[in-house]
């Protein structure tokens, strides 16, 4: 079938609306952070899951790749499409509809494309809570988040994207459909394919509907901001008030002294609390079933603990929930920060909470002997062991050429740090094309060799997002 052919044939499926083949196609070919821009074949948007499963069959037949995209807010370049001018993007922006909440079983059914934001709006209406939470809430999709098994702030309590999904709806390799939209807690009837497709970044299908976990809104939701005088400190911090607060502990950030200056060099208006006078910050959240009077003694009773204890010199607790939002609205600032002061090395990396201050201590040393001028952008999920452990080009000089220069040492000597540490260099943004080659150095080849099995199995002509987790097959 000649390219014309299937480019009519798309269009007499999705309408001609939805094939986009010219025009400003960047919202769709270039990835969030700008490193990589493709050229599609076409962009094609369809409107429901009939349309998407009879596209897949239409580019199944010719062999012709598809790539599946939500919010394209991802930071691994894995939502993008290559340089060659053949592959697909199938955008789900358009599947956005709510299709059901169950109060009595507290689930709630969307479709892929549907923002995050929206689904905790739909789930606060209906009174419930959504609890996954986002910096990029606003624009990414909730395909996208389980295509990644996204994380996010609240990981500590409710557990990643994974952890909140019930059942998926999907469209196979073959243009199948596969309707698990169950809102079963329990299903011991077989391989998990669930839990299969969540995370294999659009690889092995394409996830076109979910059921989600909602729970009761909490009573009160209390935020205090701690300073701590080292990241041991705040690893002592944590375990108290996981001991003290129990499940009330919904969220642990943790942020050092340079990326909170960041925040306050380029977005003074937001006044960044206690940053200059302690080399970490820690953002705690406590969500309480019985009353706000009750979180706050909690708090208090928590911090001055601390404070006794020399794990924490200085706290302020928000008096109202403007002061909280504004509280988390700096540390969701970061990145911006971070974007703002110039080119940088991003890092999404899981240690063991245990020996989290070992390996900021080793990798900090190593980086300022090996790299000399780096600045270290250390900020993340200290709750469940992930950290963004960014680091950004020295002050002065070409950022780009620096980049160039030593982007993959730096990227070698903080993965095979993470390494010795027994984490993982991939806590939630997943590996995309950016990390693919690398992963098979700190990657069990027993692992590799099941995934590529399972890839083979269910994408024999390799159509789906080709090239992103696993490195193409080689044809011999």
């Amino acid at each position: 079938m000649p390219t014309s052919v299937l480019l009519e044939t798309l269009r007499g499926i999705v309408g001609p609306a939805h094939v986009l083949t010219e025009g400003d196609l960047s919202a769709y070919t270039r990835d969030w952070r700008k490193r990589a821009e493709g050229c599609p074949l076409a962009v094609v948007r369809p409107a429901n899951t009939e349309q998407v499963a009879a596209v897949v069959r239409a580019c199944a037949s010719q062999r012709v790749s598809l790539v599946p995209q939500g919010g394209n807010t991802g930071l691994a370049v894995g939502s993008v499409p290559d340089e060659t001018g053949t592959q697909v993007v199938l955008s789900l922006r358009r599947m956005d509809a709510v299709r059901a909440i169950d109060p009595a079983n507290l689930t709630i059914t969307v479709e892929a494309g549907c923002i995050l934001q929206n689904l905790q709006a739909a789930a606060e209406a209906a009174g419930f809570l959504f609890p996954l939470s986002l910096a990029a809430e606003g624009s990414c999709t909730i395909g996208g988040n389980l295509a990644t098994n996204a994380g996010g702030t609240q990981v500590l309590r409710y557990g990643a994207t994974r952890e909140l999904c019930l059942g998926l709806e999907v469209v196979n390799a073959q243009g199948e459909v596969w309707n698990g939209l169950t809102g079963l807690r329990k299903d011991n009837t077989g391989y998990d394919l669930r839990d299969l497709f969540i995370g294999s970044e659009g690889t092995l299908g394409i996830i076109t509907a979910a059921t989600m976990k909602l729970y009761p809104m909490p009573a009160a939701r209390l935020t205090a901001w701690a300073a701590v005088p080292s990241m041991q400190a705040a690893v002592d911090l944590l375990g108290l008030a996981q001991k003290q607060l129990g499940a009330g502990l919904t969220g642990f950030e943790v942020m050092n002294q340079f990326s909170l200056s960041l925040v306050d060099k380029h977005l003074p208006q937001l006044r960044v609390p206690l940053w200059q006078e302690s080399p970490w910050c820690v953002l705690l959240e406590d969500s309480d079933q019985e009353s706000e009077e009750h979180a706050r003694a909690q708090f208090e009773r928590l911090l001055e603990a601390a404070l006794e204890a020399g794990w924490v010199t200085d706290a302020v607790v928000a008096e109202n929930l403007a002061q909280a939002h504004t509280l988390w609205h700096i540390r969701e600032s970061i990145p911006l920060a971070q974007s703002e002061e110039g080119l940088n090395i991003k890092h999404d990396v899981s240690i063991p909470v245990s020996r989290i201050p070992a390996f900021v201590a080793e990798i900090d040393e190593l980086l300022a002997r090996e790299i000399p001028g780096v600045r270290l952008v250390d900020f993340g999920h200290l709750g469940d062991g992930n950290l963004h452990y960014n680091v950004q080009t020295p002050e002065g000089g070409n950022a780009r050429e620096f980049l160039l220069e030593n982007e993959d040492r730096i990227n070698t000597l903080v993965f095979d740090c993470v390494a010795r540490h027994e984490g993982s260099i991939s806590a939630e943004h997943g590996i995309g094309s950016l990390k693919v080659a690398k992963l098979p150095n700190y990657k069990s080849p027993v692992a590799l060799g099941m995934m590529r099995a399972i890839k083979s199995a269910l994408d024999p002509d390799s159509i789906m997002n080709p090239g992103r987790v696993l490195e193409p097959r080689r044809v011999a």
